[in-house]
Order: C-alpha cells, then structure tokens, then sequence
C-alpha cells in the first residue's frame, strides 16, 4: 500500500515531477530525458497502470483519496495530497481532475521489430501539434490500427495533452520512431508493406480506387497539418491516394482524415 503524504509546500522537492506542466518546452525536453510522462485524470492513470506503465509517484487532492483508494492499495509509490490551490501553483493550471500521476516510461520498440507480426500501419511526418497526435493515436486504438510509426521530429505521444486528447489510447497502440527518415521506409517496405501516402494531390488515386483493404500489409502515411507529406516522403510512397471530398472542400482536418483513411484501411481487411 503506497504512502499518503501531506504537502503544504509547493516547493517541497518531492512535487519536482509536477512542476511546470504548462510550459510546453520545458515538458518536452524534461520528460524524455528523465523517463517520465504525466497522466492526468482517474480513467487515463488506471489505462497507464493496465498497460503496465510503473508509477513513480501520484499528486491528489483530497477529494479523490477514496476514489483512487484502490490504486492507493496497490501502489508501492508515494501518494502525495495537496489542496486544489497548491496543485495549481505547482502544476501552473487548474487540475480539473483532480488526480496526476508521474509514470516511468518505457523503453520505444526497434520499428523493424514493431512491424514484423502487424498488418495496417499508421506512419506520421512531422506532427508537431500534441493535439492531433492524441486524437490520432484515439482513431488508431478504435479502428484496428496495429502500430504507429513516427519521424524523428514528430511530438511526444506521451505528452500529457497527447495522452489526455487521446483518453489513454496511446498506450493501447505500439509505436516506434523511424530515426533515419524517410530512408527507414525502406525497413516497412521490407516487411511487406504497401506505402501509401495520405494527399489531395492530383497524381492520387481515391481510397476506393486504391482498396487498401484488400492487401495484405497497408501502412499510411499522413502529413503535417497544413503542409501534408514533404516531398521526400511522397517520393518514398508507392502510391498516393485521397479521400474523395464533396462541396469544394480540398481536403480534412489530419486527425479527421487519419479517422476516415484507418477505416477504409481496415475495413474488410484480411483475418487469416
């Protein structure tokens, strides 16, 4: 059973890993260097704890001991109870939720090794907004995607936005960072897979001219918001292919587009 301690000191050393979480930069530099992420919220720390993330420490307000007592009897980790005004000088927001908790991280699978037993692989380029990248991981989760794969220069799905927007999905779905990119493109395609890059250009086929459904390995490749795939990457795709649109609308939002593209991807996919 993990230890309730009481702080009143918001520059007690023991909240170091609650400090700052609204400065962006600062987050993404600190997290990934030290191991940790944050998850905010009762529903996404128990999904971090199902996925067997390790907990390195949780920060409640009292209100929510006896809700997460359950946790609290199974963790080995120390519970710290702050008020709601010293949660928020800490943190630097008001915590809705009332419950954060530091998780240790894991170590990213080889993507060579991520690929090899998947089917439909989702592949992102240069998303940088922690927003899409939750609401991307939640769509792949939902319709059957088997794996992400990142460029080097993607956002942190493990960002505490990323992980709020997505309801815990990103722990649900294995990722990868492709670190040579798009050269390591060449590694999925290796593996069986059929490149297809998301875009509204005219070289594109439909979705449903290209039946992606149909093939055997499929992994998809969506762009930035705004700027699609660079160059190098289309160039990398075996083919290219569009969502059809209706009422001189060019092209989706690319967390609305990845939700569309997963499901045409998956549907009616082979099961054997």
């Amino acid at each position: 059973m993990a230890e309730l301690i009481t702080i009143d000191d918001p520059d007690d050393p023991r909240l170091g890993d609650y400090t700052g979480l609204t400065d962006v930069e600062l987050r993404r530099r600190r997290e990934p260097a030290e191991g940790l992420f944050i998850a905010e919220g009762e529903k996404v720390i128990r999904r971090a704890l199902q996925a067997d993330y390790a907990m390195r420490s949780m920060l409640l307000s009292a209100k929510w001991v006896e809700v997460m007592r359950d946790v609290i009897d199974e963790a080995e980790a120390p519970v710290y109870v702050v008020t709601p005004q010293l949660a928020e000088r800490v943190t630097g927001y008001h915590v809705h939720r009332g419950a954060l908790a530091s998780m240790r991280r894991k170590e990213l699978p080889d993507a060579a090794e991520l690929v090899r037993d998947a089917r439909r692989v989702a592949v992102l380029e240069s998303l940088v907004d922690h927003t899409n990248i939750g609401a991307i991981f939640r769509s792949a989760a939902a319709l059957g995607m088997d794996a992400v794969l990142l460029s080097p220069d993607c956002a942190d799905p493990l960002y505490r936005r990323s992980v709020k927007v997505s309801m815990g999905a990103v722990f649900s779905v294995p990722y990868a960072r492709l670190e040579n990119w798009p050269a390591d493109l060449e590694t999925v395609r290796e593996a069986g897979f059929r490149l297809l890059a998301l875009t509204p250009g005219e070289r594109a086929v439909s979705m449903d001219e290209a039946a992606p459904h149909r093939l055997e390995r499929v992994a998809l490749m969506l762009g930035a918001e705004g700027e699609g795939l660079s160059t190098r990457a289309l160039r990398a795709a075996d083919e290219w292919v569009r969502i059809p649109m209706a009422h001189g609308i060019d092209s989706l939002n690319v967390g609305a587009a990845a939700a569309v593209a997963f499901y045409a991807v998956a549907t009616g996919r082979p099961t054997s």
